[in-house]
């Protein structure tokens, strides 16, 4: 009976959460203009999605914004969890508290305090992607720390030094030794960089360039009286955007269970030559 309770609540919960995005997926296919009236099925708005050069520069601008983000904040992530396990326990606490604070600080306050540094006091101008990108990699950052970090804990340690011992020079240690141990948590922070790059709206509202515009602000933009046939299109969007997460949530699953399986097969071969 515990069983069945279980599983009903997450078949719920699982309802509850895919139920609207693959409502949406549905109307893709459709030439509704509105949720509720199917009037036959087609892939109009799927051309339209990427026919039509404004959206199809929105998402180009969108996705390279967000690799581009994902990349800085992967390695300024990295050095500063690095940097921070390697430190005294004093300094090493007071950094990851430091780093807390923009992870559970409200979006819309860090947009605001950037556009006021960098715009304001620094006077970079908004017409540059500059403030954008210094945004996004803000936002991203802490994140990539957070996922690194673990691994960082989990390593042996003891190798490192052994690295040290044996002549190897610090940073000859960190790239042959630390870096492939923490490899999963740099990845893992790379993707979770691209997804919040791309969800992002507000940093985006305050620090973009006035003709440039991300997914996030301009499906907000295309609610306040865009041609009806934008609008649909970004149903076709929202779908690929769906499937392309499933897709790499898939196939970096498929690659972990592999990879644990190697270490299995390794572990035991080295347990059999002993």
């Amino acid at each position: 009976m515990k069983k069945i309770l279980s599983y009903s609540w997450l078949a719920l919960v699982a309802l509850f959460m895919y139920i609207p995005v693959l409502t949406l997926a549905f109307y893709s296919f459709t030439e509704s203009t509105t949720i509720g009236a199917v009037r036959g099925f087609s892939l109009h708005n799927y051309v339209t999605l990427f026919t039509t050069e404004e959206l199809r520069n929105m998402i180009i601008g969108t996705v390279l914004l967000a690799l581009g983000a994902a990349v800085i904040a992967s390695i300024l992530g990295t050095l500063g969890a690095i940097g921070t396990f390697y430190s005294r326990s004093v300094t090493r606490t007071i950094i990851e508290t430091a780093n807390q604070v923009p992870v559970v600080n409200a979006d819309v306050v860090t947009a605001f305090s950037i556009c006021i540094l960098l715009i304001v006091v620094f006077g970079i101008e908004k017409n540059t992607f500059v403030p954008l990108v210094i945004g996004h990699v803000v936002l991203c950052a802490p994140f990539v720390y957070l996922a690194v970090m673990p691994r960082l804990k989990q390593m042996d340690n003891g190798l490192y030094e052994a690295a040290l011992d044996l002549g190897a020079t610090p940073f000859q240690a960190l790239y042959k030794i630390v870096i492939p141990q923490i490899i999963p948590g740099i990845v893992s922070g790379f993707m979770l960089s691209v997804t919040l790059s791309l969800d992002d709206y507000f940093i985006s509202t305050y620090t973009k360039p006035a003709t440039f515009d991300t997914i996030s602000t301009y499906v907000v933009n295309a609610t306040r009286g865009a041609q009806t046939e934008i609008k649909t299109a970004l149903w076709a969007l929202s779908t690929v955007i769906f499937l392309v997460v499933i897709l790499v949530v898939v196939v970096m699953n498929v690659a972990s269970v592999r990879q644990t399986e190697k270490q299995e097969v390794s572990s035991y071969e080295n347990r059999e030559k002993d």
